[in-house]
């Protein structure tokens, strides 16, 4: 019996990969813009570092408020699709049966062999067969409110206190290069690790986040040194 080939796909990582790279650079990007604008303003250290670390705090809770209102509304709508589903069942088991061996069809299976497998999936479990092949929702990509919630503060405060810790270790007076260099290194680092798990390339990762996380760094900068004491 020929071996069967087996290959390290990469795409049943995204939803949480996503998440990951998601909330820490939102951390990093977030942070050390606005350590850098009020730094740039000429404002004392101590000030800097107790703006950064209302920054975290805030930026955290932001983060796991939004996560775990999106993700309740997703959760939410996916019970209501799955009691429709089971009452559908309930009324007319035959025309679900039909419903999902006209799926598997237009997949690419022959009708006979359609139909055996609808009927089969659904002596197994009709419900779970309809939701996965009908709606779309598996059992490990069901939106987990809570879950969701904490990962993303977690992730956003792991982000958010790399820039604060560089504030809070810097010379006084180039707290704002500091934070600067140290948040683009872990903003490549971050493009290069969550490119190597996924599998994609690292350089356009990597330019990616360390783009768009200069250019909010520089904005924030100018603005800071504007509206300052001594704009």
């Amino acid at each position: 019996m020929p071996r069967v080939a087996r290959h390290a796909h990469k795409s049943h990582r995204n939803s949480w990969l996503r998440a990951a790279v998601l909330g820490a650079n939102d951390g990093i990007v977030s942070t050390a813009s606005l350590i850098i604008g009020v730094a740039a303003a000429g404002v004392d250290q101590h000030s800097v570092v107790l703006t950064g670390t209302a920054g975290l705090i805030a930026g955290a809770m932001s983060m796991a408020a939004g996560e775990y209102v999106s993700v309740s509304s997703q959760a939410d709508t996916e019970l209501a699709d799955l009691a429709m589903e089971r009452r559908a069942l309930q009324a007319n088991y035959t025309a679900e049966v039909a419903e999902l061996a006209a799926i598997y069809v237009q997949r690419g299976l022959a009708p006979d062999l359609a139909q055996t497998v609808a009927e089969q999936l659904m002596q197994h479990d009709a419900l779970g067969a309809h939701a996965r092949d009908e709606i779309g929702i598996s059992a490990s990509g069901r939106a987990r409110p809570l879950l969701a919630a904490g990962s993303s503060a977690a992730l956003f405060t792991f982000g958010a206190g790399l820039p604060l810790l560089c504030a809070l270790l810097a010379p006084a007076n180039a707290v704002a290069l500091w934070v600067a260099v140290a948040s683009v290194l872990s903003l490549m680092l971050l493009g290069s690790l969550s490119a190597k798990v996924g599998g994609a390339r690292v350089l356009p990762a990597v330019g990616r986040v360390a783009f768009w996380g200069v250019a909010a760094m520089v904005i924030t900068g100018v603005v800071g040194m504007f509206v300052g004491p001594g704009g």
